[in-house]
């Protein structure tokens, strides 16, 4: 029996969460924020994920909850459980609930196709945290014409997040280019010595370029949030 049994009413006023037994789900984040709960997947049992994610969708069902991190079998008893869900196979996510009305731009730019599971939790992370996101692919920096062909696109967004393995040189590129903010993400993917994702979070970290913010090795779920917040606040593209 669970320290703290779960609550199957609402929380109480100025608790500010539910207790399930295997988690206390902040209800109250949403207030404090502006976003609400994310479910982590990794490390929870299918019948977790679905039950936190009901709980919080019922806390906040006018807008999207979103639960990253997850593995086949945890999509798979999603689709079963919440059939209104929407799974995404190569971010590993699924989200619950409808999407807020956007603001500002988001432009997820990757190195390599392989690098597309980070990049697609980024732009949906993004997505549900209230602004509208596209994703550039297969734009690395061994045939920079592929980046230099949407340049356009790069200083058209409100912000940029930029994915690469490898040796991570992406985002100095990208930052030499345009001076929209830009968010990178290392990845894990590379040979060897790239250290799972290390060697690129440390060219990242000493970028020559400047203005970069670096997140964690394949966290896009950190820079989606990120760059989503300032898109956010971006003024009106017809501001004087």
């Amino acid at each position: 029996m669970p320290e703290h049994p779960p609550h199957e009413d609402a929380p109480t006023a100025g608790v500010g969460y539910v207790d399930v037994g295997f988690a206390r789900l902040d209800v109250d984040r949403a207030r404090r924020t502006g976003d609400p709960e994310v479910v982590f997947g990794q490390g929870k049992t299918p019948e977790q994920i679905v039950g936190a994610l009901t709980t919080l969708h019922a806390s906040h069902p006018e807008r999207a909850i979103l639960a990253t991190r997850l593995d086949g079998e945890a999509r798979d008893a999603i689709r079963l459980a919440l059939p209104d869900a929407d799974v995404d196979d190569v971010s590993r996510t699924a989200v619950l609930g409808p999407l807020p009305t956007p603001s500002g731009r988001v432009l997820v730019v990757a190195a390599g196709t392989s690098d597309a599971p980070v990049a697609a939790e980024a732009m949906i992370t993004a997505r549900v945290h209230g602004t509208s996101a596209e994703r550039v692919d297969d734009v690395g920096v061994a045939g920079l014409h592929r980046l230099l062909a949407v340049r356009d696109r790069l200083d058209d967004a409100d912000a940029l997040i930029v994915v690469a393995g490898m040796e991570g040189a992406l985002p100095s590129v990208v930052g030499g280019l345009t001076g929209v903010p830009l968010v990178a993400v290392p990845t894990s993917i590379g040979y060897g010595t790239g250290a799972g994702g290390l060697a690129a979070l440390l060219a990242m970290l000493n970028s020559c370029a400047p203005g970069i913010a670096v997140v964690n090795v394949d966290n896009g779920y950190g820079a989606g949030v990120h760059a989503a917040r300032i898109a956010r606040r971006a003024r009106p593209r017809d501001a004087v």
